[in-house]
């Protein structure tokens, strides 16, 4: 009984030490597989100066920041658009090396957070493998995250699960956009380096979990993005993701459905406006409704299924074409179920009368009389600091909801007065957003400034949307505005470039 018990236990003790050497060797294995990575992994120094839209002739003061990067095919670095943003010079350094190389952006894309820098130095890609670009993993997958966080300045590796996909507003640029959620520590430094699966790159780390409201949460741009953004720079020029022209509401509402002419099996989105000038002007009608995108069934919340696993809103079967790109879409109006075609177009600079932000260009401005006018974009929004939805004027914040029209694409706003002889008695206007000049509506910044610079009538009289008006001697302010301009330290009158030939001509 003893030496069959003795015997047992040896077996037991056996299997035991199998598996444990079968752990160690995957371990091993997985570590290797980890250290063959990190010579692809890039710090990335960036000094950067951005535009001050409270004072658009000027700079804020430089900053310094770093991020992280991956070498990818063609010798080129993979990191985030908001890594590289508004930099006026670039630094990369290899893992477990001193040296600092000299970089440039290449091609940046804002809206997908995303960029590609190079080096002309090339050896600096001595010993740098290039990463492939994989496939989006399946949700609870291990994924492991490699950057520069701050708190030192050796590579980090840390390993997380892929908990969830789909459509997330991207922190740089606003744009909702299919994003990886994971629970891997993410921190300062970490954006821009990749998230591997298998030895490949399964996204772009881009920002971490946000205002306290969650722990240990970070979001990746996943590889179709990577893909589409990568496709784009092919030739050099950026396009963006594309857009048909047309905005929907759910539709689940059954009495909602059955008034649009929906029977009970049918499921889609209500189109609620139809932008002029775009794919869907003359093609598409309000009160539509979109059963499915680019063969997509469309459901009555919008999402469609990339898979079994997969939910996502439809935009990103949108956002996967390239400008050109036929879109099949079959609607049903009134009832009668029809299948059309879009082609996809760049995006019109703004479906809202507030375009959104912009990096690596400087503000447009013009002072006319002492009166600082700027078009209202959210830069200047989100000059008010981080809690700008709080902070920022209310009437600057209304704008965003509402939509361009051919009539007005955008807000002029007399953001301040430089107190002089010619502007007495509006010293203290701030914030104000212009309706009208001399009885002509305002239709955008160029519009604007063109009938300023044109202008022949004695008095310029500003009109707001209550009623309230400044009023404006011409020719004291054509005389006095090289005193202005002295008196306050300001180089031009207005941004360079404002009044160009084309311009003037009416062709912004």
């Amino acid at each position: 009984m003893i030496d069959a018990r003795a015997a047992a236990l040896f077996r037991q003790l056996a299997i035991l030490g199998i598996c444990l050497f079968a752990a160690s060797t995957t371990q091993a294995q997985l570590d290797d597989s980890l250290r063959d990575i990190e010579s692809s992994i890039i710090k990335i120094y960036t000094t950067s100066a951005a535009p001050d839209y409270f004072t658009p002739w000027r700079l804020m003061n430089p900053s310094q920041s770093s991020g992280s990067g991956s070498v990818i095919s063609g010798r080129r670095i993979l990191t985030n658009a908001h890594v590289v943003a508004d930099a006026s010079y670039v630094q990369v350094q290899k893992h477990n090396d001193a040296e600092r190389y000299q970089a440039r952006v290449e091609f940046i894309s804002h809206a997908s957070d995303l960029a590609i820098i190079v080096v002309d130095d090339e050896t600096f890609f001595e010993d740098t493998p290039a990463l492939e670009i994989g496939d989006l993993p399946e949700p609870n997958t291990e994924v492991f995250v490699f950057g520069f966080p701050v708190g030192g300045r050796t590579l980090s590796i840390t390993k997380g699960i892929l908990s969830r996909v789909e459509q997330q507003v991207y922190a740089h640029s606003g744009e909702f956009l299919l994003a990886g959620q994971i629970d891997a520590a993410i921190n300062p430094g970490n954006s821009g380096g990749p998230v591997i699966v298998n030895g490949k790159i399964a996204g772009v780390v881009m920002q971490s979990g946000s205002g306290g409201r969650t722990e240990a949460l970070g979001y990746f741009v996943p590889p179709d993005i990577v893909r589409h953004m990568l496709t784009d720079a092919s030739n050099g020029q950026y396009d963006g993701f594309p857009d048909l022209g047309f905005r929907t509401q759910d539709l689940e509402s059954p009495a909602a459905k059955a008034a649009y002419g929906l029977n009970p099996d049918q499921n889609g989105v209500l189109v609620i406006k139809v932008f002029q000038n775009s794919p869907a002007d003359g093609i598409l009608r309000e009160n539509d409704v979109v059963l499915s995108i680019d063969g997509y069934n469309v459901a009555g919340d919008s999402t469609i299924s990339l898979s079994r696993s997969l939910q996502t809103n439809y935009k990103h079967a949108i956002d996967l074409k390239q400008i050109g790109d036929e879109v099949p879409v079959q609607i049903a109006r009134q009832g009668q179920v029809l299948d059309l075609t879009l082609t996809a177009q760049r995006r019109q600079a703004s479906y809202s009368l507030v375009r959104g932000e912009q990096f690596d260009s400087l503000p447009e401005y013009y002072i006319y009389g002492g009166i600082l006018f700027v078009p209202l974009n959210m830069n200047l929004i989100k000059r008010w600091g981080p809690d700008w939805t709080r902070t920022a004027p209310v009437n600057l914040l209304h704008a965003r909801s509402q939509w361009s029209s051919p009539e007005k694409r955008e807000v002029v706003v007399a953001l301040q007065v430089l107190p002089a002889d010619v502007n007495l008695g509006y010293h203290d206007v701030r914030n104000w957003i212009v309706d009208s000049v001399n009885g002509v509506p305002v239709q955008d910044f160029y519009q604007f400034t063109r009938q300023l610079k044109n202008n022949n009538e004695p008095y310029v009289v500003f009109r707001g949307e209550s009623g309230y008006q400044m009023v404006v001697n011409h020719d004291q302010a054509v005389s006095t505005e090289a005193a202005i301009l002295n008196q306050y330290r300001i180089p031009s009158a207005n941004s360079d470039g404002l009044f160009d030939t084309q311009q003037l001509a009416g062709q912004p």
